[in-house]
């Protein structure tokens, strides 16, 4: 799967024509790339609906995870899906020399290290979420609208992101709806869905476990075109030290599978270097009991 990787593409991978979805049970998903919008994709492709994905360029160092947003969906259609998604990737033009975080090309290097350590807070990007979910939220009124029928608004969000992204916790959810409700007629045709708001990345790859079982999709292909990792290299593979990087790792080794997606020094030098990591910052303790399975799991 390695391949010289041109930030160009990562706009230009559209996978389809984006065709009018017909029926009652639609959803807008904001799709990052990542595994977590990714597997919210994939529990909505089980669930029935026809399937709006936005993905947004708004400078970030991490590109790569548009192309894997469409490598993604690509995939989903040759297994049998085509018609059930169109995707758009949004390009937010001149933002990141506006703001300021690490995440965008300019900034400062991403920090590693534990995703609950303080200096992950120079991973925010001011206000990116409401950004987002404004242009989510226009496209899903006005399906609504067209469609004359109820959308969902979907997003990946999980307790995990609480601590560090204000923009990811119920409240602002709750306030952005409220916003969002009192500036627009007939609102309330569109809520949200965000079913992993409560749990962590190892329960939303459980949740994939079981919606690739369902949807008969290959765990690995799907999870493989997915990006995680603030820190890439420049042929797309994925650095281990990132914070991002470490708690999508400590979910695979929770799980008990070996992560897909092609890191720079290898899957075994990454697994060891987060379970240092994650040994570390508990004192010892690591938590979760699957890590010593692992020689029994992935060869």
């Amino acid at each position: 799967m390695t391949k010289l990787y041109l930030e160009e593409e990562a706009n230009n991978h559209d996978v389809n024509e984006h065709p009018i979805l017909s029926g009652d049970k639609q959803a807008v998903i904001s799709l990052s790339g990542g595994m977590d919008s990714s597997t919210v994709l994939l529990r909505l492709l089980v669930e029935g609906y026809q399937i709006t994905a936005l993905s947004f360029d708004y400078g970030q160092k991490h590109s790569i995870e548009l192309l894997r947003a469409a490598e993604l969906i690509e995939h989903i259609n040759q297994q049998g899906y085509k018609g059930r998604i169109r995707r758009q990737c949004i390009t937010l033009m001149g933002l990141k020399d506006m703001i300021s975080s690490n995440l965008v090309k300019g900034g400062d290097d991403v920090p590693e290290g534990h995703y609950e350590e303080d200096n992950m807070k120079d991973t925010v990007v001011p206000n990116r979420n409401k950004m987002f979910s404004s242009i989510v939220q226009s496209v899903a009124l006005s399906i609504a609208n067209t469609q004359q029928c109820d959308v969902k608004v979907a997003m990946g969000i999980h307790a995990g992101d609480h601590a560090i992204y204000p923009d990811c916790r119920q409240e602002f959810r709750n306030a952005d709806y409220k916003a969002f409700t009192e500036g627009n007629w007939d609102a309330e045709r569109v809520t949200y869905y965000t079913p992993y708001l409560k749990g962590d990345k190892y329960d939303i790859l459980v949740d994939g476990l079981k919606c690739c079982a369902n949807l008969g999709l290959d765990f690995d292909e799907v999870y493989k075109r997915t990006n995680t990792s603030y820190k890439p290299n420049k042929i797309g593979q994925s650095d281990y030290k990132s914070a991002s990087s470490v708690e999508r790792i400590e979910a695979f080794l929770k799980l008990g599978r070996k992560d897909p997606v092609e890191y720079i020094d290898g899957w075994e030098v990454a697994k060891a270097h987060v379970e240092k990591t994650l040994s570390a910052y508990s004192g010892g303790k690591i938590n979760n009991n699957h890590y010593n399975e692992m020689n029994d799991n992935v060869e």
